[in-house]
């Protein structure tokens, strides 16, 4: 039986452009776009969890917003529930420590990355929403 694995993807937007985080060699899904985040420790809301990930993963600080969207997807490690939030940069610019790069690209330039399958539903809400706009 595969394994429950819970996360969260902060979804920051910054001048209208959305931060988008390529994974590192060594992880699973290597080269695959994800929105920045993590996995939820026991004791750990969905909110806090992201505020830590990215605290550690970006060495920067986040406004929490809206929940986005949540996923379900299986992979062959295990099963992934995804909940993406919208987020604020407020302190601090992303680096990278455990992604092989980041982009920042406008909602419309999204479908362009090999993103990893569990984000792809975030993207296409943001794409109604901006297209919306």
């Amino acid at each position: 039986m595969k394994k429950d694995i819970y996360v969260v993807g902060a979804v920051i937007i910054e001048n209208e452009k959305i931060l988008c985080a390529q994974r590192g060699p060594t992880k699973a899904l290597p080269y695959k776009w994800e929105f920045p985040g993590g996995k939820i420790e026991k004791d750990e809301s969905p909110q806090e969890a992201l505020q830590r990930e990215i605290k550690e993963e970006m060495h920067c600080k986040v406004e929490i917003g809206e929940q986005i969207d949540y996923t379900v997807y299986e992979y062959d490690f295990g099963i992934v529930h995804l909940t993406t939030f919208y987020c604020k940069l407020m302190e601090g610019k992303p680096s990278l420590t455990e992604h092989a790069s980041i982009k920042w690209l406008s909602p419309n330039e999204l479908s362009s990355l090999d993103w990893a399958p569990a984000d792809i539903p975030t993207i296409e809400k943001l794409s109604k929403v901006f297209l919306a706009k």
